[in-house]
């Protein structure tokens, strides 16, 4: 008999109560992890800093790009929040530095018609939010994990962070948030996988 999501979640429950931590922050068939996955789409793309920028453009009235010694120039976050992946591990109390990307969307002056985002990253991945998702608490295009430089594997030098979508919403190598008037789907939306990733509701794949 194979391995079922009432199993998995049973699993994660019973990992986060051994850990003394309250099971209800695990999602449904998800399990907990005290290691850090590595899953990429394709190679990890290469990147020199003195050439580096991050783009905001679109539907914005004053599109920039920041040099890497901007961004780090910038106000600073730090958050501690749980992720969740689609392949169904959860790694909880993850603490994460970066620039709120709600700050450089107020930067860029958001116009009225700016209701989409499609996040762009080096090695052409591509991925979807609606623009009030990036204005949430603890957005970030992030640097620094646990209080270190991004390694390549997890998306250096710069990654976006939305901690209540599921994982491949935040998405390595982040070069450019591009603000649409409409939706239009990334990499992984456009092979099956849930247009929205809510963990809590489990939207993993359309079908």
């Amino acid at each position: 008999m194979g391995i079922t999501s009432k199993m998995i979640a049973g699993r994660g429950v019973r990992q986060a109560e051994k850990l003394g931590l309250d099971p209800g922050r695990v999602p449904p068939g998800q399990y907990v992890t005290e290691r850090f996955p590595v899953l990429s789409y394709g190679p990890n793309p290469p990147y020199d800093l003195a050439t580096w920028s991050l783009a905001v453009d679109g539907e914005v009235s004053e599109p920039f790009a920041l040099r890497w010694e901007e961004l780090l120039a910038l106000p600073q976050q730090e958050v501690t929040v749980d992720i969740h992946c689609v392949t169904r591990w959860s790694k909880l109390d993850t603490t994460w530095r970066g620039v709120a990307v709600r700050d450089l969307l107020e930067r860029a002056r958001l116009k009225p018609t700016g209701t989409h985002a499609l996040v762009h990253s080096d090695g052409g991945y591509t991925t979807n939010l609606p623009v009030e998702a990036l204005l949430d608490d603890g957005v970030l295009v992030a640097h620094a994990y646990e209080g270190e430089p991004l390694e390549h594997d997890h998306g250096a030098p710069a990654r976006l962070l939305v901690p209540k979508r599921y994982f491949w919403k935040s998405a390595k190598f982040v070069r450019r948030i591009e603000i649409l008037p409409e939706d239009r789907k990334g990499f992984w939306e456009l092979n099956g996988y849930h247009n929205d990733a809510d963990p809590w509701t489990e939207q993993r794949h359309w079908f």
